[in-house]
């Protein structure tokens, strides 16, 4: 898998400096432990080279690479301690030309219509835009990416928890850069236990899991309209009655024959589903490809192979 389809997968790469190569280890493990593998270490520090190496030889699997680069130099230091992707503050076509000369995954920075252009005649197809916020933030990027059907963005500066999803939800934003989950007195204190909280809930938000509704299995019609109906009297809400199912409200479902899951089956609605998709699966669960529901080349929804205490389990997009 490229890093541009990792990245869209993992929705948030923390921007992270490091002083103290020391910290890169347990500073990438509650990032991982957080639900984010992945890290822009940037090359403001002397340690950064260090870092990038202990963290990719402690996490092989993580997706670790150079920030603010600058030179063909660092770039060459930084593809020697590991990093497997090299970002830059503006676009230099000397450092760009050369990432594609040694074949590692760069993405510069943009700011303006003719910085994409140059970006285009080099055969990008993915920059960031920086600094987001101070630039024109979302605004500005809905505007000038118009015209450039292709190009796909990385949105840098500026990003927070206040802001997020609004820009991943603009679909030519690939992903977020941020560093608000590793904030750089956490760093200072080694306080590693509040960036893997902080990092889990950047991931929590992003993904905005929550229950979309609860599924009854039934033996057949008539006993699903009579739990329906019982249920719709309790608590006051409307029956709506569809080909294979009768909801009540929009919190049950209930199945007309027997469905999905010894039990039931229960439907988890996100933000993102391709990204919780991808979450889920480094977090050990599988799905049932066959049962994925796609639309106009978009995933709709998608069960997991296994049960959870009889129940079927499907995310949904919201």
């Amino acid at each position: 898998m490229d890093v541009m389809k990792q990245f869209s997968l993992i929705g948030i790469v923390p921007v992270i400096a490091i002083n103290d190569a020391a910290d890169a280890v347990p500073l990438a493990k509650a990032l991982i432990e957080g639900g984010l593998p992945c890290a822009e270490v940037t090359f403001r520090t002397a340690a950064a080279a260090d870092a990038i190496k202990n963290m990719s030889e402690a996490f092989p699997e993580m997706l670790v690479g150079a920030g603010t680069v600058l030179t063909t130099e660092q770039v060459d230091r930084a593809v020697a301690s590991g990093a497997k992707f090299i970002v830059s503050p503006g676009l230099n076509p000397e450092v760009v030309k050369y990432c594609q000369k040694i074949g590692i995954p760069v993405c510069p920075g943009t700011a303006n219509p003719s910085d994409i252009e140059v970006a285009l005649s080099l055969g990008l197809k993915t920059v960031k835009f920086f600094p987001a916020e101070a630039a024109g933030g979302l605004k500005y990027i809905k505007s000038i990416a118009a015209p450039y059907v292709d190009m796909k963005f990385m949105p840098t500066g500026g990003v927070n928890e206040k802001n997020l999803l609004d820009y991943l939800s603009f679909n030519k934003i690939v992903c977020c850069g941020g560093s608000w989950m590793v904030p750089g007195d956490a760093v200072k204190a080694k306080d590693w236990d509040r960036i893997r909280a902080l990092t889990a809930s950047a991931v929590q938000l992003m993904l905005g899991l929550e229950i979309a509704h609860v599924g009854i299995n039934s033996a057949d019609e008539a006993e699903a309209t009579e739990t329906a109906t019982k249920l719709c009297k309790l608590l006051g809400w409307t029956m709506k009655v569809g080909n294979s199912s009768i909801f009540a409200g929009t919190g049950i479902e209930v199945m007309k024959t027997p469905f999905r899951g010894a039990k039931g089956h229960i439907g988890i609605k996100t933000n993102f589903i391709e990204r919780a998709k991808a979450y889920l699966e480094r977090q050990g669960f599988e799905f049932d490809e066959s049962s994925a529901n796609v639309k106009d080349g978009q995933l709709k929804s998608i069960y997991l192979k296994d049960e959870i205490a009889g129940f079927a389990i499907h995310l949904v997009q919201k």
